[in-house]
């Protein structure tokens, strides 16, 4: 049953039509690299209007993992296809993963807290995880392959993106928990302050500290770099003509890289230079 005829899930003409757009999203980033204000996070401000950490990221994210799983299960049915090929699946199981991780477990069962976010932001997040579920939800779900054929003879370069795919995943898990601990080490001391005063804990919202584990050592924004490596496994899943995947890799770059380099900068600011050292924003070495 379609929500919006025609847009939800999509026809191929506006499947098209939006797809063809997004790959364009860059350019709006492009404000990103003359501005600092970013606020949400550790950027976050001060306003009556903020929405709660916790609450704005799981509803802005899940958006993303819904709408692609709704498209795959209604948009075969009005183009007549009787079952997708196992690649596609395969494909939106990944995104899933990701998701419900990133925007389920993640912030309602494992912050320890979440600095609040800015409408702007919520709203643009949430438009972002839209437009990406269509173009890569029209894609798998009958836009794109929809017979086994046409993934015959690419199982080994499948299984190289996986792999890619499961490692950019793992080290983007293991890095952003290395960030929540230090929160868990700061409440913990908290509560046990409160034990020996019987004053009530001050609350773990703004407390930072400079990462050190993992590639945290040598990059700041560590996270985001495994989320790149894993977003580029999932297009070497889908192939070089899958553009919904390539263009997704390329508008998170596009979207985070200034975002890491704002970050460093307030790193620097905070802690100073000489504490965060030779470290780069998010690739090691490099940048």
């Amino acid at each position: 049953m379609a929500i919006v005829q025609n847009w939800m899930p999509p026809s191929r003409e506006n499947w098209e039509l939006i797809s063809y757009y997004w790959q364009f999203f860059p350019i709006l980033t492009g404000v990103q690299w003359l501005i600092d204000w970013y606020p949400q996070g550790k950027t976050s401000t001060e306003s009556r209007f903020n929405i709660p950490g916790k609450t704005g990221w799981a509803s802005m994210e899940s958006a993303g993992f819904i709408t692609l799983m709704y498209i795959m299960y209604t948009l075969p049915r009005e183009l007549g296809i009787e079952e997708l090929p196992w690649g596609n699946w395969t494909m939106a199981g990944c995104f899933v993963i990701h998701y419900i991780n990133r925007a389920v477990v993640a912030p309602l069962f494992l912050n320890p807290s979440m600095s609040p976010i800015n409408p702007l932001v919520w709203v643009f997040a949430f438009l972002f995880q839209m437009i990406n579920a269509i173009s890569i939800g029209g894609w798998l779900a009958g836009y794109g392959p929809t017979t086994v054929y046409d993934w015959a003879g690419r199982a080994w370069i499948m299984e190289v993106g996986l792999v890619i795919w499961a490692l950019g995943l793992l080290g983007n898990i293991f890095h952003d928990d290395d960030l929540r601990e230090i929160r868990r080490a700061a409440d913990r001391k908290q509560r046990k302050e409160a034990e020996k005063t019987g004053k009530a804990a001050e609350g773990v919202d703004k407390i930072y500290m400079l990462p050190k584990n993992g590639l945290f050592k040598y990059a700041l924004y560590a996270h985001f770099f495994c989320e790149w490596i894993e977003w580029a496994g999932f297009w070497v899943v889908g192939g070089w003509n899958c553009h919904p995947a390539r263009t997704f890799l390329l508008n998170e770059i596009a979207t985070m890289l200034p975002r890491s380099l704002q970050g460093k900068r307030w790193y620097e600011k905070k802690f100073g230079k000489d504490k965060v050292g030779s470290r780069k924003a998010v690739i090691p070495g490099l940048i």
